[in-house]
């Protein structure tokens, strides 16, 4: 299973929210380049970034930073935020971003979802944030009354292959990621899940990986504020992704 640190900007600055509002932000480092040449350094392969400005306004504000973390490490970048028009969704991959993920237009525009993974195929990413089950848009500021599950299997039918499904009540909360709502969204709709929201212990990666590796359709997690915070270190949560117990020998057997 893959894991992703994050990193989320807001004018410049690598910050986490409480529950994606923008007034409960703690800046964490005022260099976010140095913050992902860091998780490159300790073994990270890939990396999760959000424009929270371009998420709120739908404009982007940190280009800069997103070049200069794209041309400073050897990591796939993955970057969400505001992300709302093809133009946009091509600037951002030939500014050497791996995958782009698009929110707010999987509600209000789908046919653009779908020609952008007709174009681009997996560089494509849609994020479905929750709340309540019910997806929200516009930087988490606007309620709609469609469930996540079927959001999901909408843009599978349209030829998504990736969502980052977010349990907004636990987003940056270190309460524990929504698991049961994060699989029974994989398993009813087949399409690749990377868990997103809420992970606060190394417990929650194994519990993830688990799942992954009993078939589940559970492709990463995405850690930030844990990380951020010292609850465990990158190279602990890397080992938790890829823990195996059918590897693990136990008892006297071949000592």
């Amino acid at each position: 299973m893959l894991l992703f640190p994050a990193i989320d900007l807001k004018e410049g600055k690598a910050v986490r929210l409480l529950q994606g509002r923008m007034e409960d932000s703690t800046v964490y480092a005022d260099d976010p380049v140095g913050v992902a040449k860091n998780f490159e350094g300790q073994g990270a392969s890939h990396l999760h970034v959000v424009d929270l400005n371009g998420a709120f306004s739908g404009k982007p504000v940190n280009d800069e930073v997103i070049r200069k973390i794209v041309g400073s490490v050897s990591l796939k970048v993955q970057v969400g935020g505001g992300i709302r028009t093809m133009e946009r969704i091509t600037e951002l991959l030939e500014l050497g971003v791996e995958r782009v993920i698009l929110g707010t237009i999987a509600v209000k525009d789908p046919e653009l979802v779908a020609e952008a993974a007709r174009r681009y195929g997996e560089r494509i990413i849609v994020g479905i944030d929750a709340l309540g089950g019910r997806v929200a848009v516009q930087g988490w500021a606007e309620a709609t009354e469609m469930q996540a599950v079927d959001l999901a299997q909408a843009m599978k039918d349209v030829g998504v292959k990736h969502i980052v499904f977010t349990d907004i009540a636990r987003d940056g909360m270190l309460s524990g990621p929504n698991i049961e709502s994060t699989v029974r969204l994989a398993q009813e709709t087949g399409i690749n899940v990377i868990a997103s929201g809420g992970i606060s212990t190394l417990e929650d990666v194994r519990h993830l990986q688990a799942e992954h590796l009993r078939g589940v359709p559970i492709e990463g997690a995405i850690t930030g504020k844990a990380l951020y915070s010292g609850a465990f270190t990158l190279k602990e949560a890397l080992e938790a992704a890829n823990y195996n117990p059918q590897l693990k020998i136990t008892g006297s057997r071949g000592e």
